[in-house]
């Protein structure tokens, strides 16, 4: 197995297990907060559970979109399925938008003076703090196996734990808040909340076209390869660098000069050696394509000059497959 294969394995079982996980803690929540809401009169934490419901949604979209990225290249995507994560990623950006302008809807018409809210009981404020602990343990426990495989779709799911989080503080506030006689902080808590959830949905979705429309890699990585393709054995110079992302991995194309005076074998054995160090050193290297230039430029006329040989030799081959 290559470094590349398994990097794919890595990051499907670390999002299988990360998702199983979340989905399980999920539905615990949403039975809790619940039972909660009902049976302490509070709308707001009935709302909260709705909320973290939603999130077992969100996951099994990860779970499918990260199954379908990682399958294998075949004759209608010789190129794979990476970027299905990025579509994932922009489902879940999508729900989380659509989960702020609820809440914010909420709030809003909460301070318009057209809904009212009861005063809960202590069990629903219980049930607040429980769940904005075990949803923020949950956003750092997939952050970090988010960024540790480079998964935009697990960070997505991240931000909708902490999106989770957030709204169960408004729901805490607007609880404490009723209940000290300060019923209208829980519609203005709402109403931030919202904001927040809407600026990271907005900002996933915009990393995830990022990913697909081929942006470059970050310019600390970029820099690395540059160093190590300029420092390989036999490589002159580097003439050019380009790279671009592709889902949660990324392409890179090289262009190094070597001796001119070496023969194709030697060359050739050069630009391996170094593809083969690269993308055994960058696991998230789908591929490296590496063109071989000599290390004297040649004038135009010897350009022109290869150029009409090579015109020549296709014409010929040309003429004799129309003989046949």
């Amino acid at each position: 197995m290559n470094t590349q294969d398994k990097h794919t394995t890595v990051l499907r079982q670390t999002v299988m297990r990360v998702s199983v996980i979340s989905i399980a803690v999920n539905i615990g929540l949403s039975v809790m907060k619940l039972f909660a809401g009902v049976v302490a009169h509070s709308g707001a934490m009935i709302s909260d559970a709705i909320h973290s419901a939603s999130d077992v949604i969100s996951t099994i979209i990860v779970m499918v979109g990260v199954r379908i990225s990682s399958k294998a290249e075949d004759r209608e995507h010789p190129y794979g399925h990476d970027r299905m994560e990025c579509v994932a990623s922009l489902i879940l950006a999508a729900l989380l938008m659509l989960t702020g302008f609820l809440i914010g809807r909420s709030g809003v018409l909460v301070i318009a003076g057209h809904k009212k809210i009861a005063v809960p009981g202590m069990l629903a404020l219980a049930a607040a703090v429980i769940s904005i602990a075990v949803k923020e343990w949950m956003y750092w426990f997939t952050i970090h196996a988010a960024k540790r495989v480079n998964s935009g779709a697990l960070k997505a799911d991240a931000w909708h734990h902490r999106s989770d989080a957030l709204s169960s503080v408004g729901a805490l506030v607007g609880i404490a808040g009723a209940r000290l006689g300060l019923p209208v902080l829980d519609p203005i808590a709402e109403v931030v909340i919202a904001v927040m959830v809407i600026k990271v949905g907005f900002d996933i979705a915009k990393d995830s076209v990022s990913k697909m429309v081929d942006s470059s890699v970050d310019e600390k990585t970029l820099d690395a390869i540059y160093r190590v393709a300029e420092h390989h054995p036999g490589v002159v110079r580097v003439d050019s660098l380009r790279s671009r992302t592709f889902g949660s991995r990324f392409y890179v194309d090289l262009e190094i000069a070597v001796d001119h005076n070496l023969d194709i074998q030697h060359a050739h054995a050069i630009a391996e050696s170094l593809h083969d160090l690269l993308e055994a050193r960058y696991p998230r290297m789908k591929h490296c394509m590496i063109h071989v230039n000599p290390d004297v430029d040649m004038s135009r006329e010897e350009k022109r000059v290869i150029r009409e040989k090579a015109e020549a030799v296709h014409e010929k081959r040309d003429d004799e497959k129309d003989v046949r």
